[in-house]
Parts: C-alpha cells; sequence; structure tokens
C-alpha cells in the first residue's frame, strides 16, 4: 500500500509539471493563430487601400441602383409613367435588342458621331498645329477661333439644318461644330506650350524647321492632341443626341424624342444609357493612351 500511495504522488508530480507546459502550447498557439488574423486582416486592408475606388464606386452604384429600384417599382413611390426602375429599363433594352428595333438607330448615330468625330480630328490637328506654328496665322485666325468656341453650338444648329437639311449631313455638321474647337485648341497650346530650351539646344546643332518640328514639337504636342481628342469626344456625342432631338427621322436621339411623347421613360433610359456608355468606353480608352503619352508633356516651368 505504501508503493501504491508513493506511485500516485508521482503521477500527481508529473500531471503538475505538464500544466505549464500545456498552458505554454495553448498560449503559443493562440499567438500563432492571433498572427494569422493579423496577417490576414492585414491583406485585405490593402487590397482595400488598392481597389479603394473601385470598391467604393461599386458599392455606391449597387446603393443608388437598389434605392431606384425600390423607390421606383417596389414600393412605386413615384408614377413609373414619370420614374421607371432599372429593372424595366432592363427589360425594355432586352425587349428593343431582340426585337431588332433599335438597331437601325444605332446604325444611324453611329454613323453620324464617325464621320463628325473623325472630320473634326482631321481638320483641327493639322490646323491648330499651322497656327501654333505661324505666329501670323495665329494672329489671323485665333480672334475667331476663340469667338467660335465661346458660341453655344446649339445656337448654330437652325442654320446648320436650313443649309444641309434634316438628314445626315445636318448632325455630321453639328457633331463638327461641337468636336472641332477642344481639338484645335488643345493642339495650338501644345505647339505653342514647346519647352523653349528644347528648341534652342536643337536649333544649336543646326536642326532644319522641318527636324525641329518632326523632333521637337510634335512629341511635346501629341499629349495635348490626345486631351483634345477626350474633350472633342465628349462634345461630339452631346452634338449627336442634341442634332437628333431637334430634328431627325431615326437615330438614338430620335428614339428618346418618339419615348418621351409617349411617356415611355423606360426606353428614354435605354436611349440615355447608350450614350453614356458610348461617352464611357470611348473617354476612358482615350485616357489610358492619353497615359502612355502623359511623360511627353512639357512640365510646368520648363519653358523657362
Amino acid at each position: 500500500m505504501k508503493a501504491a500511495l508513493i506511485h500516485t504522488v508521482q503521477n500527481s508530480q508529473t500531471n503538475y509539471e505538464r500544466i505549464p507546459i500545456m498552458a505554454d502550447q495553448n498560449e503559443s498557439a493562440q499567438e500563432l493563430l492571433l498572427d494569422v488574423r493579423v496577417a490576414e486582416a492585414s491583406h485585405l486592408y490593402k487590397f482595400y487601400l488598392n481597389q479603394e475606388k473601385k470598391i467604393l464606386g461599386s458599392v455606391a452604384v449597387i446603393i443608388f441602383l437598389t434605392l431606384w429600384e425600390l423607390v421606383g417599382n417596389t414600393f412605386q413611390l413615384i408614377n413609373p409613367m414619370f420614374m421607371s426602375a432599372p429593372s424595366l429599363i432592363w427589360n425594355a433594352a432586352i425587349q428593343l435588342f431582340y426585337s431588332g428595333e433599335i438597331y437601325n438607330d444605332l446604325y444611324i448615330s453611329g454613323i453620324e458621331l464617325f464621320w463628325g468625330y473623325f472630320l473634326s480630328a482631321a481638320v483641327a490637328v493639322p490646323f491648330g498645329i499651322a497656327i501654333g506654328w505661324y505666329k501670323k496665322m495665329s494672329y489671323v485666325f485665333d480672334p475667331f477661333v476663340n469667338a467660335m468656341n465661346a458660341t453655344p453650338r446649339v445656337a448654330l444648329l437652325p442654320l446648320v439644318i436650313i443649309w444641309l437639311g434634316i438628314g445626315i449631313l445636318s448632325k455630321v455638321g453639328i457633331i463638327f461644330l461641337g468636336a472641332v474647337f477642344p481639338i484645335l485648341i488643345n493642339t495650338r497650346d501644345g505647339v505653342k506650350t514647346t519647352p523653349v530650351n528644347l528648341l534652342t539646344a536643337a536649333k544649336s546643332f543646326g536642326a532644319s524647321e522641318w527636324m525641329l518640328f518632326k523632333t521637337v514639337v510634335l512629341p511635346s504636342t501629341i499629349p495635348f492632341i490626345l486631351t483634345g481628342l477626350r474633350l472633342g469626344l465628349g462634345r461630339a456625342i452631346v452634338g449627336v443626341m442634341v442634332g437628333e432631338l431637334y430634328a431627325a427621322t431615326a437615330g438614338i436621339g430620335f428614339m428618346i424624342t418618339v419615348a418621351g411623347a409617349t411617356f415611355q421613360t423606360d426606353k428614354v433610359f435605354v436611349g440615355v444609357l447608350v450614350f453614356a456608355l458610348t461617352g464611357m468606353i470611348g473617354t476612358e480608352l482615350l485616357t489610358r493612351v492619353e497615359r502612355r503619352f502623359d511623360k511627353w508633356r512639357p512640365k510646368v516651368g520648363s519653358m523657362d
């Protein structure tokens, strides 16, 4: 019995010795788990910081669309005749594309936008370079360019329709007038802001006027041209919409006019979204191209 008692005491001592070891192991495991959770939280926070713009923008859009759906469709706090809802607009868009009703309007508006924007760029870029490079041309044309740029293009729409009719040509004309001046003015200013020290250095090495233009002026002007093209695209899309709202027989703007007159607000929003998406996609593409050439843009104070 004495031996059994001694064995029991020894086992008890062994168990007491194990308790601190197990406590240390549990503490280490908890610390490791805490470190893992802190690391995960840190990675999530870094991801949020890197994607903050997209995350906040997406959340804002989702909240806005949800509230709009609740107000316009679920609870109908506003008469759907006057204010549609995202689900109704989506259904209208599917119906328009499925039936093919919208394709002719898309084609007409696309043709007008392409030719108006293309012609404005084709005229504005070389003309802007010319009046920016040659001082005498600048003295002659700058007053007219600045005056026309300050004139609302909508005020010229009746004249354009009188001259070119209510067909595609008048829309191309108003788009041209809307887009040409932002492109022209930015191109002109890009040439005028070419760093003087670069021009002086090139001349000191015997560069001809053509070499100056090709190797110095043109590279420093490209970012300004791209900025003008980006701004001009927005003006061109406005020109499409205004021209077709005013006088047209086809096009997305005409579709919006007809839908508005018959209180089909869902179709009105479909047309508005077509213009909005076109502008967003085009602007984003031009912005990305512009960023690639932004390092060529003269820095502030570099002309001294």
